[in-house]
């Protein structure tokens, strides 16, 4: 399978840095469905090879984007990295794959990239242009978030965010810190494309610190994303699934059942043993329960 780069223009003229899977036989099934991956804060589209690679053996054709301001995506000098931008984004290149495809992509996101997609989603709504997407799936995201695991989720982000390591080996002790339950992998490639090294030869986190911390980072407008969220899913229609991992920092059973109350055609997955980062924590068992929705 080769995997390729490409790009993508955002809302703002901004470049976005993406990967695309062709699919195994894709040129056997030139109507294969288009799967529009987006990554969470502080992540980069890396963090979706595994399920990518599931994907494309079902012949599907996946992009894993890199959001702005992260991986290989423009620092925008806007400084704009509010959801609302985030979510702009998300609708331009929704929109330019269903050009270019014929076909509306489904949608996998996780905590950033899902909100994102919630509210890209609901924009299309209130100018009545139907849904922007064939399905969506939100992973380990709900309109309403634990205060306390965004703090402690962020509060790791900035730790580091200035003076960054000295090496990869120092930035896996971190992460291992941070992460106690999960594996520390044999190889530090995966961790390396997570990370930029500078002029000074320390490794800092590939992100534009001004997502947090700028003059309009991501939680500017945190009241007004919540209510826009709320309404975004309370007027879903198209297909949708939450994955929830079953040690969330970020999204309770409480939250779970509250999304399920208000989007009720929901197909709901509890991953068992997996944290915010579900992907990460128990990809096969992630991939098992997309697979499942797609099929």
């Amino acid at each position: 399978m080769v995997v390729s780069d490409c790009q993508f223009t955002g809302a703002i003229g901004n470049h976005l840095a993406a990967s695309l899977w062709p699919g195994e036989r894709a040129s056997e099934r030139p109507d294969a469905a288009t799967v529009l991956l987006l990554h969470g804060g502080g992540q980069t589209r890396h963090a979706w090879s595994g399920t990518a690679r599931r994907l494309s053996g079902m012949g599907l054709r996946s992009i894993a984007l890199d959001h702005r301001g992260h991986g290989e995506s423009e620092w925008v000098s806007s400084c704009a990295y509010s959801f609302f931008d985030f979510a702009d984004d998300v609708r331009v290149v929704a929109g330019q794959l269903t050009r270019d495809t014929g076909q509306k992509p489904l949608v996998i996101g996780a905590s950033l990239g899902g909100l994102s997609a919630l509210l890209a989603q609901d924009q299309m709504r209130v100018q009545g242009e139907g849904d922007l997407f064939s399905g969506l799936v939100l992973v380990d995201v709900v309109p309403w978030l634990d205060p306390r695991g965004v703090a402690q989720i962020t509060g790791f982000m900035r730790q580091r965010m200035g003076d960054g390591f000295a090496s990869l080996e120092e930035a896996a002790e971190a992460v291992q810190a941070y992460l106690p339950g999960r594996a520390r992998p044999e190889s530090l490639d995966g961790l390396r494309k997570n990370l930029r090294q500078g002029e000074d030869g320390r490794y800092r986190w590939h992100w534009d610190p001004r997502f947090l911390e700028g003059p309009r980072p991501i939680s500017t407008d945190a009241d007004a994303v919540e209510q826009a969220l709320v309404m975004a899913a309370g007027a879903l229609t198209l297909p949708v699934m939450l994955v929830r991992g079953q040690r969330s920092e970020l999204v309770s059973e409480e939250l779970a059942k509250r999304f399920l109350n208000l989007v009720p055609h929901t197909i709901y997955r509890d991953i068992a043993g997996a944290g915010h980062m579900v992907a990460g924590d128990k990809n096969d068992l992630f991939a098992d329960a997309i697979v499942d929705f797609v099929s």
